[in-house]
């Protein structure tokens, strides 16, 4: 279970870093943009990042 969850976290850091990488312009804008955001449009988009990967999790592991 160990391997599994540092493979997860080891490929969640290796795409997350992408973006930074080949665009930094426009992951710069990104965040420009989640700045201006209210809390709760930033809670709505991290509770709707959550259910998309719980659903992919579960149609993936069935």
């Amino acid at each position: 279970m160990p391997d599994i969850l540092l493979t997860a976290v080891a490929l969640m850091l290796v795409i997350e870093g992408l973006l930074p990488f080949l665009l930094p312009a426009a992951w710069r804008e990104t965040f420009r943009r989640l700045i201006e955001l209210s809390d709760g449009q930033l809670r709505f988009i991290g509770l709707s990042s959550m259910l998309l990967g719980l659903i992919l999790l579960y149609f993936v592991r069935h």
